[in-house]
């Protein structure tokens, strides 16, 4: 068996660092892994290990006819006989599926605003729907939505897990060690920074020691430069860093204490998986897929979204209780490893890809 993992980019997102970890796991289990990449290359290609075969397509546009051509080839003459495509690359996978007929299309759905699906444009994915073998959602509703709502007739639910990858260890944190509050999201509306930074406001009139430290990709935007001017205009820039994009995840969590996500809309966020990982003491909003994973005061704490003041409450009570907060810690590490590890979701994956081939 020969699978692509089909994907945008390799900015370090959530949708990207699945795509990338499924090719990493699968290249032991068939006979051959494939990642490519449509659009732009990023940190995430220091990732990929070097059994994966890699194609980088550089496409300028929805369009671009030298890239597909490039891309059908590439198929054809891998012999590839599933391209497993992430997000909105499905568009791509479904016209090589018009050349290449013998070619299974699996579809995985990464929607990240799954509390805002009455706002979803879905008239092309519907379409191309009917072309896809297989389709994955990272939680219930988005499972939910897509039986309701596509023509493909299998549908399933496959949550997220984390995985540690080799990486170096470049990012030194700023702030007291001991006393760091890491946000691993990119700057985006649904994650809604500003309600992050309400809360934190508040944690420092009591704790000013601590420190919040924000990774993920900024955009250059609106959202962004809000973000920006509230760390300005409430002279929180001293307590409050912003890193951008960051490649050693896990060296940047191994220097934090509590990881927090204060999301609008959440599918099941693959940072509140590695903050399991990581062994952090956990605050999130009850959103998504959220609180199938986090039971609130027995192995973290849940707050209802755009609350910066139970979110600053429940952040106080970790800063102000040690053995709480490594109790609670300890309790969600084992629950990730217990119920989110890499070789069930692959056993899973290969059940559908077989059935698929079959």
């Amino acid at each position: 068996m020969k699978v692509l993992q089909l994907i945008d980019s390799l900015e370090v997102g959530g949708a990207e660092r699945v795509a990338v970890n499924m090719a990493n796991a699968l290249s032991t289990k068939i006979e051959g892994s494939y990642l490519c990449v449509t659009r732009a290359e990023g940190l995430l290609k220091d990732s990929i290990n070097e059994s994966v075969n890699f194609l980088f397509l550089g496409k300028k546009s929805t369009i671009d006819l030298k890239s597909i051509l490039t891309f059908s080839n590439y198929v054809k003459a891998e012999k590839i006989d599933i391209i497993h495509a992430h997000s909105s690359s499905f568009f791509l996978a479904t016209i090589i599926k018009m050349f290449h007929s013998s070619v299974q299309v699996v579809w995985h759905d990464h929607y990240g605003n799954s509390e805002f699906l009455e706002n979803r444009k879905f008239k092309i994915l519907r379409v191309c729907s009917s072309c896809f073998a297989h389709v994955f959602s990272v939680n219930r509703r988005l499972e939910k939505w897509a039986i309701s709502n596509l023509k493909s007739k299998d549908v399933s639910y496959l949550p997220n897990v984390a995985v540690i990858n080799n990486e170096f260890s470049e990012t030194t944190l700023y702030g007291e060690k001991g006393k760091r509050i890491i946000c691993l999201a990119n700057l985006r509306a649904q994650k809604d920074h500003l309600t992050l930074l309400k809360a934190f406001k508040v944690i420092l009139e009591k704790h000013s020691d601590w420190s919040l430290h924000v990774v993920g990709k900024h955009f250059g935007d609106d959202y962004s430069e809000a973000i920006k001017s509230f760390a300005l205009n409430n002279t929180l820039e001293n307590n409050v860093f912003i890193y951008g994009s960051k490649s050693d995840t896990f060296h940047i969590l191994s220097q934090c204490d509590i990881g927090v996500l204060a999301s609008k809309s959440e599918g099941l966020p693959l940072s509140l998986l590695e903050y399991g990982l990581a062994r952090l003491a956990v605050v999130t909003t009850s959103v998504g897929e959220c609180s199938e994973v986090i039971t609130n005061d027995f192995n973290g704490l849940l707050v209802e979204p755009g609350d910066f003041e139970a979110l600053s409450k429940a952040l106080i009570l970790y800063i102000e209780n040690k053995e709480l907060r490594d109790a609670f810690a300890k309790k969600y590490n084992q629950h990730i490893q217990n119920n989110y590890s890499e070789a069930s979701q692959i056993k899973t994956i290969l059940n559908v890809y077989n059935t698929i081939c079959n």
